[in-house]
């Protein structure tokens, strides 16, 4: 009986260290919309209505990943460029966040993808700082 709680045990961790950093990116993608894109598009994605776009059903949010990536890093309308304010990782992070929230259910973006609508070089402040 012991050695069936124990085996149980050791299966749960090992599933729980499995599962981690998946709970960890998906943590990291909302903190960074909540800090960088919830002041206009909410923290429930909803947006506000003739101002700021929904994310929630979008369908460019959900869509080709070319199109999240180039308003993210070029801004459009009243939104920002984040181009130089983000690094790649963090614009994938806060893309695949919205692509699989409230409901969305779209592919996760890769930091090599948003590399690739910047002409894979950046001279990114940001980037630099993390690098060293």
């Amino acid at each position: 009986m012991v050695s069936v709680v124990l085996r149980l045990a050791v299966g749960a961790f090992a599933f729980i260290l499995a599962t981690a950093p998946v709970v960890a990116v998906a943590a990291d993608g909302q903190t960074l919309f909540l800090d960088n894109c919830a002041a206009c598009h909410r923290p429930n994605g909803v947006g506000v209505p003739g101002a700021f776009p929904s994310l929630k059903g979008s369908k460019i949010a959900q869509g080709d990943p070319k199109e999240p990536i180039s308003r993210v890093l070029k801004g459009r309308g009243g939104m920002p460029s984040f181009q130089t304010e983000l690094t790649d990782q963090e614009i994938a992070t806060i893309l695949t966040y919205v692509r699989g929230a409230w409901g969305n259910k779209a592919s996760p973006i890769l930091p090599a993808q948003v590399a690739a609508q910047h002409g894979g070089h950046r001279d990114n402040a940001k980037a630099s700082l993390l690098a060293h």
